[in-house]
């Protein structure tokens, strides 16, 4: 079920990841943010009137393993 009952006000107040398709249903780009953009995302995240959006961490990297 989806949430979104495209107001979009992720797309307004996150320009730089979230765009709206032709019937202002936001299309998010999944890529992990810059850290510059994570408070405006969260911000966008609260915005939300409906609810729809949140924000997740990435999952944690293994360390590299040393070449022998």
């Amino acid at each position: 079920m989806i949430s979104c009952s495209a107001h979009g006000m992720c797309a307004e107040l996150l320009p730089e990841r979230v765009s709206l398709d032709d019937w202002g249903y936001p299309v998010i780009d999944a890529a992990p943010l810059d850290p510059e953009l994570v408070g405006l995302a969260r911000i966008a995240v609260q915005s939300c009137p409906k609810l729809a959006l949140r924000l997740q961490r990435e999952p944690a990297r293994a360390p590299a393993r040393a070449r022998r």
